[in-house]
């Protein structure tokens, strides 16, 4: 793929990820792994968290955590304990083993949104100011990880 429509490409996932973490409520969470089925790549998890590393003001990253119901993105919040303060004072409540019940907050938009809510939050993600880095895009070309990685 010609590395502007790469650029591209990524730019309308990071907009589709950062839509769809804005769409979770407050006091729910949503995962790497509902987020990657829900943008069209079923296998795309370590995607999104690359793509939640580059997130900025306006993107409750917090909301993001790994189907075991583990904080593994709380280093990305520059203090310890802050992610976990954060869902806190949203209403979340960890487990003696510092983990969310996913069943009871977890929030998955191809469960919880309709069809056309989803479709509406993508249509209006193609607004978002986002910035593609030039790790995200290496990571995406060439780690064996990537769904992307054939297409780049």
């Amino acid at each position: 793929m010609e590395s502007e429509a790469f650029s591209e490409l990524v730019t309308s996932l990071m907009q589709r990820v950062f839509a769809l973490v804005q769409a979770c409520p407050p006091g729910r969470v949503t995962t790497y792994g509902w987020l990657a089925k829900a943008i069209g790549y079923p296998k795309g998890s370590r995607m999104v968290g690359w793509i939640m590393h580059e997130a900025s003001g306006g993107v409750p990253a917090q909301r993001v955590i790994n189907s075991k119901g583990e904080l593994s993105g709380s280093w990305a919040f520059g203090e310890r304990g802050k992610m976990r303060r954060l869902l806190e004072d949203e209403g979340v409540v960890f487990s003696a083993n510092d983990r969310v019940d996913v069943k009871r907050y977890g929030w998955d938009p191809l469960r919880d949104l309709s069809e056309d809510e989803r479709e509406r939050i993508f249509a209006e993600a193609a607004a978002l100011p986002v910035t593609v880095s030039r790790r995200l895009l290496l990571l995406l070309r060439t780690d064996a990880a990537s769904p992307l990685r054939d297409q780049a």
